[in-house]
């Protein structure tokens, strides 16, 4: 069961996003809210999960509110406006819906909560066994199951609601229906790294980097200002002569 709480100052909208959350069966609603601060009294008595979050706001912006939290729940932006997508991607919120959502696009954001939750809850391998079972993963493409082996990859480009993952020995990447974010918790940490809110790359297959761009083979991956510092922590000073 997720556990839900609705974030948004007008009524309507409100009472639109309760009754779609009530009519899934692994969601639970613990609370609504009419601004960033009511919001912030009930996450200090209750648990949550995930956050329906409006982003234009009186007092708190959505965006704002957001920032202030040291411990995120999964975040799904619901707004009138389109303007602000970038910025919410860049906080790495699972997904940004514009109003007023069809409820088929509020099961497409909420299956993506799910999946992420569920990888996120999946114990990491047993330290004996982890040389076999975390060398590969597997996703879905095309109605297949199909392997892919860590090592292989050079990068990873989210599209949409897809991820497109390049492999060195395949000239066109693998296509799942599946978050960036999602995928990036389950890479071992260090050997890959987010450089931008729709790219993450392996560390031993970048060639070059030159100012905000990566070279990998014959593709140029962009680095965003929020992620620079990562990319560098990650190589490390004692890599750069």
């Amino acid at each position: 069961m997720i556990r839900c709480l609705a974030v948004d100052d007008e009524l309507l909208s409100l009472d639109l996003l309760e009754d779609n959350i009530r009519q899934v069966p692994f969601l639970q609603l613990v609370g609504r809210c009419s601004n960033a601060f009511e919001a912030i009294a009930t996450m200090q008595k209750e648990p949550v999960d995930l956050l329906f979050l409006d982003i234009q706001m009186p007092g708190l912006t959505g965006t704002q509110f957001l920032q202030s939290l040291p411990n995120r729940p999964m975040v799904i932006f619901i707004t009138a406006y389109k303007k602000y997508a970038l910025e919410g991607f860049e906080l790495d919120v699972l997904d940004y819906l514009i109003k007023p959502v069809p409820f088929e696009r509020f099961m497409r954001a909420v299956n993506k909560a799910a999946e992420y939750l569920a990888l996120k809850q999946t114990p990491a391998p047993a330290a004996a066994a982890e040389t076999v079972q975390a060398d590969y993963f597997f996703v879905n493409v095309e109605y297949n199951l199909v392997k892919v082996v860590i090592s292989d990859i050079s990068h990873i480009e989210g599209w949409r609601d897809y991820i497109k993952i390049y492999c060195c020995n395949e000239e066109k990447p693998l296509i799942a229906r599946l978050a960036i974010k999602v995928l990036a918790d389950r890479l071992p940490p260090g050997r890959f790294v987010r450089v931008h809110k729709s790219y993450i790359v392996a560390v031993d297959k970048i060639a070059a980097i030159r100012k905000n761009r990566i070279f990998i083979g014959r593709h140029i991956i962009p680095v965003s200002d929020s992620h620079r510092d990562q990319l560098f922590t990650i190589i490390g000073p004692q890599n750069i002569k």
